[in-house]
């Protein structure tokens, strides 16, 4: 739930060889960008990453970290050579065992060049040893590291992974993990999934976690620090594992408050969204100056000042309404930001009705009156934001709009019945948001693209015809907003300050 900045990039061309046979093809370098039309540069092409095992040894004293990474991999074209994401010192790289030769380019690639080239479908490993500062390094202009006065914390979108593994970075590649971190006795080591084991030895104690469901590279997390933490489970047995700075101060009491309720808030969603989809839960609360939250798999990322104004539970209803839309069913590129973030928003308004603070009836209509016409909210386009507007409030509040002008539209059987059934249809994949509006219509039986263009793509404010048409229009203004509203206002800053 965030904000980014447009980054620029340039998309390599593909030679098209269209008189030779794939098969005879020489082996080519895989592209440098993934073919994402918001960050060119991002992710890579040519190949397929399955698993990361990460090695780690990290010193919170200087901010060092080491690392030994291994990655199991797909050739997806004859490969002569392609590129990691990634910033940190490299010392070797090894493909199928065999030291391979490498060289930085741009502002974050790592291109490898293994010693014989790689046929298309092969499996194959890459191992990079590295070492670096990660708060030292920038690209773009940026750090996606943050430093804490004990430790550090990787957790940013779209980008977050080059500060600490190489990998191919972008949704359309998840993978499995492990992640083994050592770090000195008294310090912990945070990850995603479940916590494998600890060992200690000569002062160092070492954390060993595992995420066994594909995740996308950005929903990987690393925190290193002092923390307080609580477990438990939920009532349908999932392991919990909520940690807390030990240096949050006056917002230890509401962030305990807020996210202690992860079980229950996990159980209600899967009221409306099917079945949690991992088999671990939690969140963590790290010592950082950062003011946004991050959906990171399966354990989510908040940062102390969500709770500056005492315990905001629908924060958490957002980052976990994401395990399912966002995490479980992933962007197939970043302009599919509504599938993300639409639905995490509108999870809050349900949350609202739950707890009897205004329904998502009268939300919607608050966001429909309380905007006026020349307001630039109207301006951005949910469906199709722009990179510069991807995290945008109106991404978030008029895409929670559209989802209640089609739930008022195909009503409620049907809605429930897609909420719940998406995250199904393409579990562990990525979609777009054309995918969405044809399910919608599959299910429904409606044409909904007029419905779609208005609420997500025209850049202006929706007619007071089409708001009575979506039944948006209330019979009288409202003297005072919902009384959720202003907990879920105070949620809009996790989706600004990345940078």
């Amino acid at each position: 739930m965030h904000r980014r900045i447009l980054v620029p990039g340039v998309l390599a061309s593909a030679t098209l060889l269209l008189a030779i046979p794939a098969s005879a093809a020489s082996p080519s370098p895989g592209a440098p960008g993934i073919g994402d039309p918001y960050y060119p540069a991002y992710g890579n092409g040519g190949y397929d990453v399955t698993h990361y095992d990460l090695r780690l040894k990290y010193q919170p004293a200087t901010d060092e970290l080491a690392g030994t990474a291994t990655l199991l991999v797909r050739a997806e074209q004859d490969l002569s050579r392609f590129n990691l994401d990634f910033l940190l010192d490299v010392s070797e790289v090894r493909v199928n065992g065999v030291k391979a030769s490498f060289s930085t380019s741009g502002e974050h690639e790592l291109r490898i060049t293994p010693k014989q080239a790689l046929p298309k479908g092969a499996e194959f490993t890459v191992v990079v040893r590295y070492r670096g500062v990660p708060s030292q390094q920038k690209a773009y202009g940026f750090t996606s590291w943050h430093r804490t006065p004990d430790g550090g914390v990787a957790a940013n979108e779209p980008e977050a992974a080059w500060w600490w593994f190489p990998s191919n970075d972008h949704p359309l590649d998840k993978a499995t993990y492990d992640v083994s971190v050592q770090v000195p006795d008294g310090t912990q080591a945070i990850s995603n999934g479940t916590l494998q084991s600890t060992s200690s030895q000569a002062g160092w104690t070492r954390y060993n976690w595992r995420s066994d469901k594909p995740q996308a590279t950005y929903l990987a997390t690393l925190a290193v620090g002092r923390f307080d933490i609580t477990t438990g489970t939920t009532e349908s047995g999932i392991p919990i594992l909520n940690a807390y700075s030990k240096d949050l101060g006056e917002y230890a009491g509401a962030a305990r408050a807020s996210l202690e309720r992860t079980g229950e808030v996990a159980d209600w969603l899967t009221g409306y969204f099917g079945p949690y989809p991992y088999n671990a839960l939690g969140g963590y609360v790290p010592g950082t100056d950062t003011g946004y939250a991050l959906e990171t798999q399966t354990r989510p990322f908040y940062s102390p000042r969500q709770f500056a104004n005492g315990s905001n539970v629908s924060v958490v209803v957002h980052e976990l309404a994401h395990q399912w839309y966002g995490n479980l069913v992933s962007v197939a590129a970043w302009k599919d930001i509504w599938i993300n973030e639409g639905f995490a928003r509108y999870a809050q308004w349900l949350w609202s009705e739950h707890e009897g603070e205004g329904t998502a009836q009268e939300l919607a209509h608050h966001v429909y009156a309380s905007h006026p016409a020349d307001d630039p909210f109207w301006k951005v386009k949910p469906g199709d934001p722009g990179p510069e507007n991807q995290f945008h409030g109106a991404v978030y509040d008029r895409g929670a709009l559209a989802l209640q002008a089609l739930r008022n539209e195909v009503g409620d059987e049907v809605f429930f019945a897609l909420l719940k059934g998406w995250p199904a249809k393409y579990a562990h994949g990525n979609a777009t948001v054309a995918d969405f509006r044809r399910y919608a219509e599959e299910l429904s039986g409606k044409p909904l693209a007029a419905l779609f263009d208005t609420w997500l793509y025209e850049p202006s404010k929706p007619s007071e015809s089409a708001a009575r048409s979506a039944s948006l229009t209330p019979k009288r203004q409202p003297s005072a907003p919902p009384k959720s509203w202003k907990k879920i206002a105070a949620t809009n800053n996790i989706h600004t300050g990345r940078h």
